[in-house]
């Protein structure tokens, strides 16, 4: 298939929405990283990331998604390699608690970003298969063991959020799927026992501290309630209009943390003010619910759930990424999509809007009777 063609036959409302996104994204990371040396390198890796990204979502789209997910078995293979080799070679930041990278000199990956993308399309598959046998208790087992495995890796990192994202993106997977509710409550029960597990003998004091800041982060201003607390200040001096680009005192100043990554919305809301959040905001719900409707028209049931799957990520992200900055979610290292920072972010998110396009560019034809 030529590029022209391809082309003519995408969603152009869900690449504007990309594009634009990603445009204000970059411009704010700008800013975010003009008071840090060698800031050009951020820029630099951030729309180097978006154009292997582009290539990567056009190549993508040449290949059918049905006769993708045939390789499901080696994708799978793939990602549990890839959890398994960060445990051994990973490496992080000690102010994180948390080692999920794998660096080869300068250039770094986060595996667990990819793999979201290898579970969303394996997970699609697996459902697929089960088809109206969802509720039987033998494919609970294995469906409950397919989200198991990448969980549990990805918790000896240990990184609670991206773990998170996997559970989030399975539940509203196996509901649209047709789960029975009965088992919804039993998994809501699980849970309740599994965080009071997770809470004594997985998470770290810092991870721990993450949810203090949550609940009280004027008890400890100066430590773990400094982000969240930093977050607000910035994002409340924004105002409506906000103080302009490269104005913002928390930003240029260097008070805010994280500030081009994590915490990039606090950056827009100071310096963009509350116009400008609103428009990100809106453009995140737009591509999340084009995102939704492309897969209620998808061909076949494999094509909803890779969009609902996809959809599902974006949708998490967003809730919590933006909840973080203004205290209404724990802070964990959740980026905004095609907004913050982060070369595996970027292109993660690109492969993920390729899969949309993929399913749209196949979508069922219309009979006319």
């Amino acid at each position: 298939m030529r590029i022209r063609d391809t082309v003519k036959r995408i969603d152009y409302y869900i690449m504007i929405c990309t594009l634009v996104l990603f445009f204000i994204g970059t411009v704010f990371v700008f800013s975010a990283t003009k008071s840090l040396d060698s800031n050009l390198k951020y820029i630099i890796i951030q729309l180097s990331a978006m154009f292997i990204g582009i290539v990567i979502m056009y190549l993508i789209t040449l290949m059918d998604y049905d006769d993708m997910s045939l390789f499901w078995k080696f994708i799978a293979g793939g990602c549990i390699f890839l959890l398994l080799l960060v445990l051994v070679i990973g490496q992080g930041k000690e102010t994180t608690g948390t080692k999920g990278w794998i660096r080869f000199g300068p250039v770094g990956i986060q595996p667990a970003e990819f793999v979201k993308i290898g579970f969303v399309i394996t997970l699609s598959k697996h459902l697929d298969c089960i088809g109206d046998g969802i509720n039987d208790i033998r494919n609970i087992l294995m469906l409950i063991l397919h989200l198991a495995v990448p969980v549990f890796l990805i918790l000896l990192q240990p990184d609670f959020g991206t773990a998170m994202v996997f559970v989030f993106i399975f539940v509203v997977m196996v509901f649209v799927a047709g789960i029975n509710w009965k088992y919804i409550l039993c998994a809501i029960g699980a849970a309740s026992v599994l965080s009071v597990i997770a809470w004594n003998f997985l998470l770290n004091t810092i991870q721990k501290q993450r949810f203090y800041a949550f609940l009280y982060p004027e008890i400890a201003p100066t430590t773990y309630g400094y982000h969240v607390l930093q977050s607000k200040i910035a994002i409340g001096s924004g105002g409506f209009s906000g103080k302009g680009i490269f104005k913002g005192i928390q930003t240029q100043l260097g008070i805010l943390p994280e500030k081009h990554t994590d915490f990039i919305f606090a950056v827009i809301g100071e310096e963009g003010g509350f116009i400008l959040s609103v428009i990100v905001v809106a453009l995140l719900l737009a591509l999340i619910i084009r995102t939704v409707i492309i897969g209620k028209n998808a061909r076949n049931f494999e094509g909803s759930c890779i969009c609902i799957g996809i959809a599902a990520m974006w949708f998490f992200h967003v809730l919590e990424n933006i909840g973080m900055t203004i205290g209404l979610m724990p802070v964990t290292g959740i980026p905004l999509p095609f907004v913050s920072y982060g070369g595996s972010s970027v292109l993660t998110n690109f492969i993920a809007l390729g899969l949309v396009q993929n399913v749209y560019m196949r979508k069922k034809s219309i009979t006319f009777f």
